[in-house]
């Protein structure tokens, strides 16, 4: 038996896909909430906002997500990021697992990924949960109904938290696991019910799939002028870095929070909504990413909650510290319509330097930008994990090493083969520590960040004087209006300038020291650029 929206053209049994109970097609947001609420998935909260739990799972598994081995992906696939399942034992897992589902009702949401139509990628995500089809239909993009009745999937993603893997059987590591068969055109998820594992598996797909279109696909937030799409600016970063505070700047018009591509028609996000990180959340700082969560139909994901009022408490991590709310890009007032914009005239890269060594904002060559895209440095600080006593650095190659199937160059090769093309300027800004390191510095000033950022997205900090950083050879400014010119000099800024020497000899030496394994790879321009 089906419940639809919309006839949908290709359906589960046409995929070989059958003896289910129930399937509901293409639901739409109050029907999603009616049958979660009816099985019990959740509670619904202030606003008609859907509250919800993951259990055990409250973040990604990335030690249980694998890539089938076949010949055809064999030579392109980067082996040392991403583990490999054999193709007889993703057959069993995917048999086991449709033999799991075998009378169980589930939810389909046909989708696509990719604002731009010359490059989206048309996704069918099959859910045992009600919410996570909620989920996804904000994360993705939704087709119109004329599109939905001819709507053939080119891959299927099948996430069913309630089935367990078997590692013997399965060829796996628990009973947890995420499998992307490209062959195939499939992903398996299954025993976890965090809901980021459906929008992460479609990001590995587009970095997989895009780069043999000539597209750049970024793990980062981008913006563009009011008024004028062409003058767009991407935000690189890892999480705590500011990647989506910054981005969203209520002067420009946001187009995405976290994905994206860049074709040579310009940038464009991949998803249709936003999956926000709440713990500190304060209105008078993000306003409207705060007023998304008493919104209908956002996913409140592992947030506490009085149990009387429906009150969020986003200061208890008791749950965990990566509780998030999820929903659509339309309930950001700036945002933009089309989520598209021109080439980027200004690629920022964040890093939150807990070493107190970067300075607050450095102007790039297109040779240094692939080397700190390579890098993707930020810091981890004391107290963030167990067992961390001392500023640890963290190198998380493209932004998002966790999400790139293929090599590092090729990602790094095809930035800079745009940049050189289209003409950005890049910057590497410091969101981290200035003063001292994490414990006796201070963290950096976010008016003086957003008065550097304003400076470099209008043009005007090109104009100004700049020096040559001793350490890292990129160009920094002497001076902005709005900034103490002390901060742009962060040995200046230390009580002892011997101290920052020795801090800043050490983060030279672990920039090169993590480098080491690009430099069979990269040009000499690069590699000029590295640090020795």
């Amino acid at each position: 038996m089906t419940t639809t929206r919309v006839n949908p053209g290709c359906k589960l049994e046409d995929q070989g896909i059958s003896g289910l109970g129930r399937v509901h097609y293409n639901l739409i947001e109050p029907a999603l909430i009616e049958a979660a609420l009816t099985r019990g998935e959740g509670k619904l909260g202030r606003g008609g906002s859907f509250l919800v739990t993951t259990g055990k799972h409250t973040g990604r598994s990335p030690k249980d997500k694998f890539v089938v081995r076949t010949p055809s992906v064999e030579d392109s696939i980067w082996w040392d990021n991403n583990a490999p399942m054999a193709p007889d034992a993703f057959d069993q897992l995917h048999a086991d697992m449709l033999a799991h589902m075998k009378g169980g009702d589930y939810f389909v949401q046909d989708l696509y990924a990719g604002a731009d139509p010359e490059y989206r990628l048309d996704v069918r995500v099959v859910t045992e949960l009600a919410w996570h089809g909620l989920f996804i239909r904000h994360l993705l993009r939704r087709p119109d109904a004329d599109e939905l009745e001819s709507f053939v999937p080119e891959f299927t993603i099948l996430n069913c938290p309630s089935f367990k893997a078997d590692p013997a059987r399965h060829g796996c590591r628990s009973e947890t696991v995420i499998a992307l068969n490209f062959d195939r055109k499939m992903i398996l998820i299954g025993g976890t019910a965090y809901a980021g594992e459906n929008k992460k598996s479609v990001f590995t797909l587009l970095n997989y799939l895009l780069p043999e279109k000539g597209v750049m696909p970024m793990h980062c937030s981008a913006n563009h002028a009011e008024g004028n799409p062409e003058d767009s600016a991407v935000f690189f970063g890892l999480s705590g870095t500011g990647k989506t505070t910054l981005s969203a700047d209520p002067s420009r018009v946001l187009i995405g929070d976290d994905e994206h591509g860049w074709s040579e028609n310009g940038i464009f996000n991949f998803e249709g909504g936003c999956y926000a990180k709440t713990i500190n959340l304060r209105r008078e700082a993000e306003p409207e990413i705060y007023d998304t969560t008493t919104k209908f139909g956002t996913v409140i994901e592992n947030m506490v909650y009085d149990p009387d009022t429906l009150e969020l408490d986003f200061d208890d991590d008791s749950l965990t510290a990566n509780m998030r709310c999820a929903y659509p890009m339309d309930y950001i007032s700036n945002a933009s319509a089309t989520a598209l914009g021109g080439s980027p005239k200004n690629i920022i890269m964040l890093t939150c330097d807990a070493f107190g060594v970067l300075p607050p904002i450095a102007r790039l060559t297109p040779a240094q930008a692939m080397y700190h895209f390579l890098s993707g440095f930020t810091s981890k600080v004391a107290g963030t994990e167990r067992g961390v006593t001392e500023p640890e650095p963290t190198f998380s190659t493209c932004f998002g090493a966790p999400f790139m199937p293929r090599r590092p160059e090729v990602y790094g090769e095809l930035l800079q083969q745009k940049i050189a093309r289209h003409g950005a300027t890049c910057w590497l800004v410091n969101t981290g520590w200035t003063g001292g390191a994490y414990g006796t510095g201070s963290r950096m000033p976010i008016k003086a960040t957003r008065a550097l950022l304003t400076a470099a997205l209008d043009g005007s900090l090109n104009e100004a004087e700049f020096r040559k950083d001793a350490n890292f050879g990129f160009e920094v400014p002497v001076s902005c209006p709005g900034v103490d010119d002390a901060l742009l000099d962060p040995r200046s800024t230390w009580s002892d300038g011997a101290l920052y020497d020795m801090q800043a000899a050490k983060l030279v030496q672990m920039f090169s020291s993590n480098f080491a394994q690009y430099t069979a790879y990269i040009g000499d321009d690069v590699k000029a650029a590295a640090i020795s």
